[in-house]
């Protein structure tokens, strides 16, 4: 896992990257970065990380003015010495807010919270690929073509030939768009599923 540190102070900065060795030794810090001017260059040239600790006072203004200037699509926990910003914090890709001096306990709470969030997002995600697997799986299935029985033989007919279908004499009887009708002995309920994707209605 990757992370990023914003952060303008150095003792903070070598501070947080102890506890963060000491609690999730899997977070790389990749780039620890001092100012809004830095950040805004180093997230506009780089690859998104997968966490990113920001402090909200840095030496040129306000981290918030990052956002202002590019998109962040990496969640934030918020690291101050302030309270006052934590509303604000959550308008942003904020899921936690840390107060200086970050302690370990405090430190384990937001990891956690982020870990939860990864992985409710990573089994939503499973979730839509089963569901469209599912799906292409049957729509697969259906038929393109069925074979009419017409005069002595078996000729095929192509569903997006197919007008409409519906029951005379509890036979299938197909009208195709070019008004040829055709007879099946096969149930209506075969029709429906198999020609479902094209659209095809019974009547």
């Amino acid at each position: 896992m990757k992370a990023v540190i914003v952060e303008d102070e150095l003792i903070a900065a070598q501070n947080l990257q102890r506890v963060i060795g000491q609690v999730a030794a899997d977070i790389q810090v990749i780039a620890v970065l001092q100012s809004v001017e830095e950040s805004v260059e180093w997230f506009s040239l780089n690859p998104a990380p997968d966490l990113v600790f920001m402090d909200i006072h840095l030496a040129d203004g306000s981290s918030f003015g990052i956002f202002e200037k590019i998109q962040i699509i990496s969640p934030v926990i918020f690291t101050t010495a302030y309270d006052e910003y934590a509303l604000k914090a959550f308008e942003v890709n904020s899921i936690d807010y840390l107060l200086k001096p970050i302690n370990v306990r405090n430190f384990e709470r937001a990891i956690t919270k982020y870990r939860n969030l990864v992985q409710d997002s990573n089994t939503n995600t499973d979730a839509i690929s089963n569901l469209l697997a599912t799906f292409n799986k049957e729509k697969n299935a259906y038929k393109s073509h069925f074979l009419i029985p017409y005069k002595d033989k078996l000729i095929p007919l192509a569903i997006d030939r197919i007008a409409c279908f519906y029951v005379e004499n509890k036979m299938a009887k197909i009208i195709t768009t070019d008004d040829e009708i055709f007879y099946m002995d096969s149930p209506l309920e075969e029709f429906v599923r198999a020609t479902r994707p094209f659209g095809v209605f019974s009547g």
